[in-house]
């Protein structure tokens, strides 16, 4: 039962008790109880709480007494049916661990302190839970743009948070002004639900008039949920496209790849002609060609593809693409037509055939003939250097430098892939045409007798020149390397007096002709100082000779007056010890004055020591 003096507010409606403490006397006077208590506390959901209530001054004892406020009186439970059950601590705070949204409510704290008093304060408990994911269900159906009336978009969810989110609309990421009362232009519903957890769901439904713009929008929705402290959240749906229903205002037809910026394409080519209508979905397209203005259908299709494989020249003309759209407006063109042009080339036809012989000196001209559409252009070049334009080529005073292959090429200036070529090889027939190497003279302006010359003569013509020389030994004639026409043929040899009197001849020669070259030396001194340093070398030669021969006779005289001469000139001069020496050993003595040879001849073996 509750006290006589309880305040006026906890009597007036039934309150259930939930934890009382009795707390400590004061020995201090007693004064009037007054109570410190948060008026609002906010909280996560899952996480712990303490709700605090102080009194203020001191008194002798009080009891402290939390209750549970009474406007949620069906759901409230006392202490035994919350999990994990509510609790106090030693100060008689209220804590309650893990909070759930059941918790959410007014707790009244009441102090009763006997003679000083009773006091009741009430403390609010909110408690957040952030919502899940978003999640957003578009129609998935056709939406047609002709309706007059909004139609249903897209439903956005948010599920399982506290308090309830909000829940806002958004096209290409602008937000969506759309009341909640029905209007045609557009609207949206919501429906909010309480789940068994005591979470909150909100339900949102999107309903607009549709424009043809908003076939490429993107359209996606965001729930706005509330947090402690006054803060804020969002979730925002993956965005979404809407598949619509308008009809064709336009229509495109055009030569898709290949074709030149001109318009035209190649014989021989695959070729595309597209066609598209800006209706969804899409339309369908009758292709046709016109004949003699009737329709000849070639394809009927969704797509609006005509493809032509190997288009020829005779497939020219006028085609068309007709959209098939009955919902379109009455004064949209449906029908377009374009002219396929198809280019072509034939192969070149020359006036000659692949080889033109021409004798020197004369003139020709050879024309080159082609068909073509759009009309072609000739040009003619020789070795890659440009001739002239057009079909006709001109030779005149043709000489052998005429020689070589001559081409026709053909090019479509509109189509520059295209284009054909055809040559021709020109020979010119003439007597040969020659050239030598000058000889060069000798620095002191003479030739002489035995001096080494190489000679070089080249030559060319039509057929091929043949090249001799008055002498043997001339090389075979060979093609000189990046002169074309030319062979060369040399001839090494040594120079003499009936060179310088006679001249050595070169000649060419063919079926048309010869030409005939002669070098001249000119002046060739004898070699008359070298002949005379020749006959002196041999004479000394001989001369040197002859007194080795004399010498080896002498020594092989035995006793012969040379030796005597030799010992004479040889013997020791009188007093020295030489001269008490036997004269078995003067014979060796002497055979070492002679040098080498009669000295090796000492040692009895038949040489020459042994005459003397």
């Amino acid at each position: 039962m509750e006290p006589p003096d309880a305040p006026a507010q906890a009597r007036g409606a039934p309150r259930l008790l939930l934890l009382a403490v009795l707390l400590a006397a004061h020995p201090d006077a007693q004064a009037e109880v007054r109570l410190s208590v948060p008026p609002l506390v906010e909280v996560m959901r899952g996480k712990s709480v303490i709700l605090d209530c102080t009194p203020t001054g001191t008194h002798d004892h009080y009891m402290l007494e939390w209750f549970l406020g009474s406007e949620l009186q069906v759901t409230m439970h006392d202490t035994r049916g919350r999990s994990p059950p509510y609790q106090l601590d030693s100060q008689g705070r209220l804590v309650l661990a893990e909070a759930q949204v059941g918790d959410e409510r007014d707790y009244v704290c009441v102090v009763r302190a006997g003679a000083a008093g009773t006091a009741e304060a009430t403390a609010r408990l909110n408690v957040f839970a952030k919502p899940e994911a978003t999640e957003v269900s578009p129609n998935k159906g056709t939406l047609s743009v002709m309706e007059d009336s909004a139609q249903e978009i897209a439903t956005c969810n948010s599920r399982n948070g506290n308090p309830a989110p909000k829940i806002t609309w958004y096209r290409n990421g602008q937000r969506l002004e759309v009341p909640v009362e029905m209007n045609p232009e557009g609207y949206m519903t919501s429906r909010t639900v309480r789940e068994a957890s005591g979470l909150l769901s909100l339900t949102s439904t999107l309903y607009l008039r549709l424009r043809k713009d908003d076939r490429d929008a993107s359209f996606h929705c965001a729930a706005h949920y509330s947090l402690p402290e006054g803060r804020h959240g969002r979730l925002d749906s993956p965005t979404f496209h809407l598949t619509l229903h308008y009809p064709t205002e336009h229509v495109q037809f055009w030569v898709g790849s290949p074709s030149t910026p001109a318009g035209w394409v190649r014989e021989g080519d695959t070729v595309q002609l597209l066609c598209r209508g800006d209706g969804s979905p899409s339309p369908e397209y009758t292709l046709f060609r016109l004949q003699d203005e009737q329709e000849e259908v070639l394809n009927v299709n969704l797509e609006g593809n005509l493809t032509l494989e190997g288009v020829t020249r005779g497939q020219s003309g006028t085609y068309g693409c007709r959209v098939e759209d009955y919902d379109a407006a009455d004064d949209v063109q449906l029908s377009k037509t374009l002219e396929l042009r198809v280019a072509y080339l034939d192969p070149l036809e020359l006036s000659e055939g692949k080889v033109l012989s021409l004798p020197l000196n004369s003139s020709a001209v050879v024309n080159c003939s082609v068909h073509g559409l759009p009309t072609p252009a000739l040009r003619w070049t020789k070795d890659s250097t440009p001739l002239g334009d057009g079909p006709m080529l001109s030779l005149s005073s043709i000489t052998f430098d005429s020689n070589g292959t001559y081409v026709c090429e053909a090019s479509l200036p509109t189509v520059p892939v295209l284009s054909r070529t055809q040559n021709f090889t020109l020979l010119v027939q003439g007597s040969p045409e020659l050239k030598t190497a000058e000889i060069e003279p000798k620095a002191d302006g003479s030739w002489r007798e035995g001096d080494e010359v190489t000679l070089i003569c080249s030559a060319r013509g039509h057929p091929d020149p043949k090249l001799s020389w008055s002498q043997l030994g001339g090389s075979p004639a060979e093609p000189i390397p990046g002169r074309q026409g030319w062979v060369s043929s040399s001839l090494t040899l040594k120079v003499t007096s009936a060179l310088s009197r006679d001249g050595i001849s070169c000649e060419a020669s063919n079926p048309h002709g010869n030409k005939r070259h002669v070098f001249h030396f000119g002046t060739v001194s004898p070699q008359t100082s070298q002949a005379g340093v020749a006959v002196m070398a041999v004479a000394v030669s001989v001369g040197l000779l002859l007194l080795v021969v004399a010498v080896f006779y002498c020594v092989r005289r035995k006793g012969g007056p040379c030796c005597r001469q030799r010992r004479e000139k040889g013997a020791p001069p009188p007093g020295e010890p030489g001269l008490s020496h036997s004269g078995s050993e003067q014979p060796e003595q002497t055979g070492l004055l002679m040098g080498g040879a009669s000295g090796g001849a000492r040692g009895g073996s038949g040489g020459f020591g042994d005459e003397c």
